[in-house]
């Protein structure tokens, strides 16, 4: 595999990270038609978990079938495909290196009444599937933060010690935050840099509001007049608080929205610098033909050309 320039430079970020993960790294980087360009598209597909199937695949019935997906991301050019246990066992023969895998080792369901995420997988499991890295969600915020945290910790250290890479859901949540304050700058920002704290090689968090939840935070953005005014100068700062843009950061495509109203969030993230998307729902719940078209369309704004 041929590594770019572009790609040693980000590798040469990590400067703790053994040259098993460092591999895994570039092969995420090298992969798809965003190779070699430290930029990423992947697919996301937990939402079976944490909506329920219907709210997740009814929009679009052949995404009910696991292999469905493995399709949908080596055809549209992706740089890899993350999803929990069964749904990549469910493929990951037939698939074997087409593309690389991320498994998400823990998720939460619409049931739960806790902000909290149960372990569903291990790093084992990873290594016999072939992937490339594990996946682990965090809400900070949440009650049962701390306790996600070490979990987290002590799942990132094997993985390492494998080879493995580490992906890092940081969704801020819980009875301290509104709605209103899952998505503002100031928490959005604090979830990033959290993240890369606890050792994440790529974070995944939402595209961030104007808004500014924590008092104390705003006398601070007020003071230092960070300007927040376009959604690319608040993606610039979330990525400044990722270690001054020394990690990767993808941010995710949210619930189901209108197409011009996604790229043109996808053009303000590419603006700020954002490492790339991880997007779910926005695209395989739409007929085959029209998400890879929409894929095709979102891969030419982080090269661009569009």
């Amino acid at each position: 595999m041929r590594i770019t320039q572009r790609v040693k430079e980000i590798l040469s970020w990590y400067e703790g990270i053994n040259p098993g993960t460092k591999a895994n790294l570039a092969r995420i980087l090298m992969e798809g038609k965003l190779g070699g360009t430290g930029k990423l598209v992947i697919l996301p597909v937990d939402q079976g978990f944490e909506h329920g199937p219907a709210r997740s695949f009814a929009p679009n019935p052949p995404a009910y079938d696991p292999h469905y997906h493995f399709q949908l991301a080596v055809e549209a050019g992706l740089s890899a495909y993350a999803a929990p246990l069964g749904m990549i066992e469910a493929g990951a023969d037939s698939f074997a290196g087409a593309i690389p895998l991320i498994l998400k080792l823990n998720s939460s369901n619409a049931l739960a009444t806790a902000k909290d995420q149960a372990i569903t997988g291990s790093v084992r499991d990873a290594l016999r599937l072939g992937c490339a890295a594990i996946g682990f969600t965090i809400y900070p915020g949440s009650e049962y933060a701390l306790e996600q945290m070490e979990e987290l910790r002590a799942l990132a250290e094997e993985a390492k010690a494998a080879g493995l890479a580490v992906v890092v859901w940081s969704y801020p949540r819980g009875p301290g935050l509104d709605k209103a304050a899952e998505t503002a700058l100031d928490i959005c920002a604090y979830a990033a840099h959290m993240a890369a704290l606890l050792g994440a090689h790529i974070i995944k968090v939402k595209p961030p509001t104007d808004h500014i939840a924590l008092d104390a935070a705003k006398k601070v953005y007020e003071k230092q007049g960070i300007d927040r005014s376009t959604l690319a100068r608040r993606v610039e700062h979330v990525m400044q608080a990722a270690f001054n843009g020394r990690r990767l950061v993808v941010f995710s495509g949210g619930e189901s929205t209108g197409t011009e109203e996604l790229l043109e969030t996808i053009r303000g993230l590419r603006d700020g610098g954002a490492s790339g998307s991880i997007i779910g729902r926005n695209t395989f719940q739409r007929p085959k033909e029209e998400a890879l078209a929409l894929l095709a369309k979102i891969i030419e704004i982080y090269q661009g050309r569009a």
